[in-house]
């Protein structure tokens, strides 16, 4: 029998898992990941990877090499039962510094993530590794595996479940998933060597069958179609069927191959909780949600940053280990949102009847009328934006306006050397305090620059560009700061922090947490306070308890693969 011995231990090597040690990695963080899997399965599943996805593989540098694969800025048409446009969403903002929304294939994706593995000496990848036992108590977790016929043995400080949506670790965890399956059935057929001359991703609501269809990179399409009331799913998944279907976007050629062909039932599940003890969920054994609006795997993404900074920092021991109750109170609420969101997308793709489809299309081509209406539209504005209301952020007088909770934008900055670069390049893995005037760093007490310093904190100040500068080049030997922190001086080359100003005059400071979320707002007169008040949040990291409090054991139990 092996036996390792690990910070953490990451059952599920699907984009979630591989994530997770990939951002756990930029902490020093020992990790063990397995997956029950000899191989990358070489067929598309997801397929659209969002900004914020990508803003979290920028974090350990692989969002270019992924995105170099993707069809980027994909719109998306939809169209009435009598193919008539309803609306064409084709986003070009870029609030969090890259394209919103791409399309990818996912062996690729995997190919990536599990390659930059290779750059940590702190990560390791186990492949054909099934975990069939798992034991909590009071100071860590056991997990045992079988590998080429052997038993392997890990125990590590926290397990990670993202082995899917029949995950064991929920499963041996008793964590029961809310909600609903839906009883409709969808056909999944993916073709290879595409010969449809159509850039572009449609939707083709129906009151009887609604259809779908996503370009993938490499050749590769994707297309959709409901499985009726009454039809025999496993008669629609046929060849001859699956030909008959696709026909009608192929009228004047051969119709591709079909290289999978597949009926998927409809969950909009979430997780009773994404944490028990020193056992957390991540992805789809968290929550499960409806494919219309491609948010499966971008949600999954979400946690794992939002899980892995909290991990680094209790292991590191700059946070107690309570920080981490805070992934359940602010991802559980945030993935449900989104799997409602997602359950009523499909809603508006299959209407009743001719009836509430008339009233449908006027509701779109009214909201596009709408001053506002069709940028809305255009630019998806109706995605979603998770709020944090509650976990470590500082919501003393912020309103509903306030970034507090959000996602901090990420415009383009310039270094005083002239390297110009994103935001987050600068940012790093540190709670960071992020001045949009200038100052910050001299308003900062020793104290509170001392806490700030004991916590692995920092401070990026942003200035306006030289060129518009009266006296030149702003010189930091003329900063007269007690800071016992790093202190980083940017050109807000864009004015993307300017406008953050303007639009919130009285958020002077944002203080941003390592996952991208601001945890708090100042202005420079309250700064040292606000300080103060938001790192007593991270707690003593001497003390305090993991999880809920409890020594959690669940006996080990076996099980077999299917």
């Amino acid at each position: 029998m092996e036996a390792l011995d690990r910070d953490v231990a990451i059952i599920g090597a699907g984009p979630a898992g591989v994530t997770l040690a990939n951002l756990l990695a930029q902490y020093g963080v020992s990790t063990t990941l397995i997956d029950r899997e000899a191989e990358i399965l070489e067929e598309p599943r997801a397929v659209g990877i969002d900004d914020e996805a990508l803003r979290t593989l920028q974090g350990f540098g692989m969002a270019e090499e992924v995105l170099g694969n993707a069809v980027r800025n994909a719109p998306i048409r939809y169209y009435d039962s009598r193919k008539r446009v309803l609306a064409h969403v084709a986003p070009s903002g870029r609030p969090y510094g890259w394209p919103r929304r791409n399309l990818f294939f996912q062996p690729n994706l995997e190919a990536v993530l599990r390659k930059s593995l290779g750059r940590f000496g702190t990560v390791e990848l186990r492949t054909a590794c099934e975990a069939v036992g798992l034991v909590q108590d009071a100071d860590g977790v056991t997990v045992t595996a079988r590998q080429d016929g052997e038993t392997v043995t890990i125990r590590a400080r926290y397990v990670i479940g993202a082995d899917g949506g029949r995950s064991f670790v929920r499963d041996v965890m008793n964590i029961e998933l809310e909600g609903d399956t839906a009883p409709m059935k969808w056909l999944v057929v993916d073709v290879k060597d595409d010969t449809w001359d159509a850039p572009y991703s449609a939707v083709y609501t129906s009151p009887r069958r609604p259809s779908m269809t996503i370009p993938l990179p490499f050749g590769y399409r994707r297309f959709e179609f409901k499985v009726l009331d009454g039809e025999d799913p496993d008669q629609m998944a046929e060849p001859e069927t699956v030909a008959e279907l696709m026909k009608q976007f192929y009228p004047d050629g051969e119709v591709p191959e079909p290289v999978r062909r597949r009926i998927y039932w409809h969950h909009s599940r979430t997780a009773a909780r994404f944490q028990k003890g020193r056992v957390f969920l991540v992805g789809d054994a968290a929550h499960l949600q409806p494919p219309f609006f491609g948010q499966g795997m971008n949600s999954g993404m979400r946690d794992v940053s939002n899980l892995a900074w909290k991990l680094g920092m209790v292991l590191s021991g700059s946070a107690s280990p309570r920080l981490l109750e805070t992934y359940d109170s602010e991802r559980r609420e945030a993935a449900r949102e989104m799997v409602q969101f997602a359950t009523g997308v499909g809603r508006l793709y299959h209407p009743a009847n001719r009836g509430t489809e008339w009233f449908r299309n006027l509701f779109f081509r009214g909201v596009q009328r709408v001053p506002g209406g069709r940028d809305y539209i255009l630019q998806m504005k109706y995605k979603p934006v998770p709020r944090y209301e509650d976990g470590f952020v500082l919501r003393d007088g912020a309103g509903r306006s306030s970034l507090v909770g959000r996602a901090f934008p990420q415009p383009m900055v310039e270094k005083l050397d002239g390297t110009r670069l994103r935001l987050d390049d600068v940012l790093g893995t540190r709670i960071t305090l992020v001045g949009v005037v200038e100052g910050v760093a001299e308003a900062l007490s020793p104290r509170t620059a001392a806490l700030l310093a004991a916590h692995n904190g920092s401070v990026v100040q942003s200035h306006v560009p030289s060129a518009y500068r009266r006296n030149g080049q702003f010189d930091p030997s003329t900063r007269d700061t007690a800071a016992e922190i790093p202190v980083v001086d940017v050109y807000d080359l864009e004015g993307g922090l300017r406008d953050l100003y303007l639009e919130h005059p009285e958020s002077e400071v944002y203080i941003v947490r390592p996952d991208r979320y601001v945890a708090a707002v100042s202005s420079i007169a309250d700064l040292n306070s606000t300080v103060e008040s938001l790192l007593e949040l991270l707690g003593d990291p001497g003390a305090g308890s993991v999880g809920d409090g409890t020594a959690v054991h669940e006996g080990a139990r076996d099980v077999r693969s299917g």
